[in-house]
């Protein structure tokens, strides 16, 4: 397989690390900035929330543009983003350089995935596409822990210096290793994209996505400030946390493709989400022994990211013609998830307390499991299958 694919994933994994790497020190930006916790949570909100609507559209309106040239620019602005949190001397400039990160990081992610897949040869594209993912997942997954840790240590801006500087280093990278690449078709138009929602399997698969990974942030995005005040950690101990999730994290993630391939992508969809009922909503009634705690929260933390591949395969099973699209709004949906499920974090944080955020994303996982179940109920509509057949025979 090509070895720029690697690039790509390094560089997929830079970009995705913003989205959460603010959230393991939301604590020390309330602070420094002078609002509140659930306050700077919304700077999670507003850069998912961007991310989600901003994908598609900005994917559409550059399609034409040669894409090394694009990844380039579009690095640049990233950079500026991330020297404007830095040097942010109110909220609300931070609050400004979240939404053009969010909005560059989603057409960078995009264009790291369909660079991959163009530059190897056709039996190695699922493989090439999965890599870069990894750098996604991963980002996603460790992007609080390596905040954490920086920021205590030197500050709240400090993850931002450090994701500037990794940026100038894929900027290098890309226009050193990359050559120049013209798209291979125009994209799809959003409102195209948003069509498929027509069909209720995919809508309701959707809406399980979104509603299982808001319920999962609505804890995950502020398990700081709940380890701190429910069980009284700090230093060393948070990161200790945020090292143990995150293994169990990307680990879900392997087990999750192993255990729909093995039992069926259903089976595993319905099995994960109500593990992670279980796990998410008993998580305060472990605080009171750490080593019990860290048991639940393994479990919690490895279902959160298995749903993913059952999902993704479960989409693709559902609309076979239409795979790439609804791989892309499955993304959006599991962003927009991460959006609501800050937001709701956050006013639950300042109105109703800390202790009731597991409660609370516990009860929108559940929403997620019945939405999971609508879906699997529905049958496969015969007139989308057959949309899909003339489409492949139009197409070839």
């Amino acid at each position: 397989m090509d070895k720029r694919v690697y690039l790509l994933t390094i560089v997929s994994f830079v970009v995705g690390m913003v989205e959460l790497i603010i959230g393991g020190i939301l604590d020390l930006v309330a602070a420094d900035l002078n609002v509140s916790v659930g306050q700077a949570g919304l700077l999670i909100t507003i850069f998912s929330l961007v991310f989600a609507v901003s994908s598609p559209i900005l994917l559409f309106l550059t399609s034409k543009i040669e894409r090394k040239r694009l990844t380039l620019f579009t690095l640049f602005i990233f950079f500026l983003s991330n020297v404007l949190a830095v040097i942010s001397p109110v909220y609300s400039v931070l609050f400004l350089s979240r939404i053009i990160s969010a909005a560059s990081a989603s057409l960078l992610i995009v264009l790291c995935v369909t660079m991959a897949s163009s530059i190897v040869e056709p039996k190695y594209r699922g493989r090439a596409i999965g890599v870069v993912n990894m750098g996604v997942s991963g980002s996603l997954v460790l992007g609080i822990p390596f905040g954490l840790m920086l920021g205590n240590t030197f500050g709240w801006r400090a993850p931002f210096i450090m994701i500037a500087i990794l940026t100038l280093f894929s900027i290098a990278g890309v226009y050193f290793f990359m050559k120049p690449i013209i798209p291979g078709q125009v994209s799809v138009s959003f409102g195209e994209q948003l069509s498929t929602l027509k069909n209720s399997k995919v809508l309701f698969a959707h809406a399980t996505t979104f509603l299982v990974l808001a319920g999962h942030t609505t804890l995950y995005a502020y398990l700081t400030p709940f380890v701190k005040e429910m069980m009284g950690m700090d230093g060393i101990w948070i990161s200790i946390v945020y090292l143990i999730f995150g293994v169990a994290a990307v680990s879900g993630g392997a087990l999750g493709g192993v255990f729909s391939d093995r039992f069926g992508s259903k089976s595993t969809i319905l099995s994960v989400i109500m593990i992670f009922i279980i796990s998410i909503t008993a998580i305060p009634f472990t605080t009171f022994s750490i080593p019990f705690f860290f048991i639940v929260m393994v479990i919690w933390g490895t279902m959160s990211w298995a749903i993913t591949p059952p999902m993704q395969s479960y989409l693709i099973e559902s609309s076979p013609g239409n795979s790439d699209i609804l791989i892309s709004l499955n993304n959006s949906s599991l962003h927009l998830g991460v959006a609501v499920g800050s937001f709701v974090g956050s006013i639950a944080v300042d109105q109703a307390g800390i202790e009731n955020n597991a409660l609370i994303g516990g009860i929108i996982v559940t929403l997620g499991l019945v939405t999971a179940i609508l879906s699997t109920r529905v049958p496969v509509s015969p007139r989308n299958m057959s949309n899909e057949m003339k489409k492949k025979t139009t197409d070839s």
